[in-house]
């Protein structure tokens, strides 16, 4: 139940970060609401989760799994640049939520 939370945290964390994009500093109405719609969701479904996972964990996974999405789209479908360092990087952020991963309950 925990991870199901996660990923609902996860995915209302990139649906706000995209959408602030398109706010354009908040000057815009429905993006803005939906940035803080959101990001509201987001922290809504993580404190849920961290009721039953570690905190560690379970914030690396949704920093790190957010981050690197959000790169992820930006240069698949928003026409930012993607170079030999950003795909250095989101694999160092894989990398470490891994990791922390395998650091188990102790």
């Amino acid at each position: 139940m925990g991870y199901g939370l996660l990923a609902g945290a996860i995915a209302a964390e990139i649906v706000a970060t995209l959408s602030m994009k398109y706010s354009e500093g908040f000057s815009r109405l429905v993006p803005s609401l939906v940035t803080c719609a959101g990001y509201v969701l987001a922290f809504g479904l993580l404190a849920q989760a961290l009721k039953t996972l570690q905190i560690g964990t379970a914030y690396a996974i949704w920093s790190g799994v957010g981050t690197a999405a959000v790169a992820a789209i930006g240069a698949l479908f928003l026409g930012e640049g993607m170079n030999l360092a950003k795909i250095a990087g989101i694999g160092m952020i894989i990398a470490g939520v891994a990791v922390l991963n395998l650091g188990g309950a102790h």
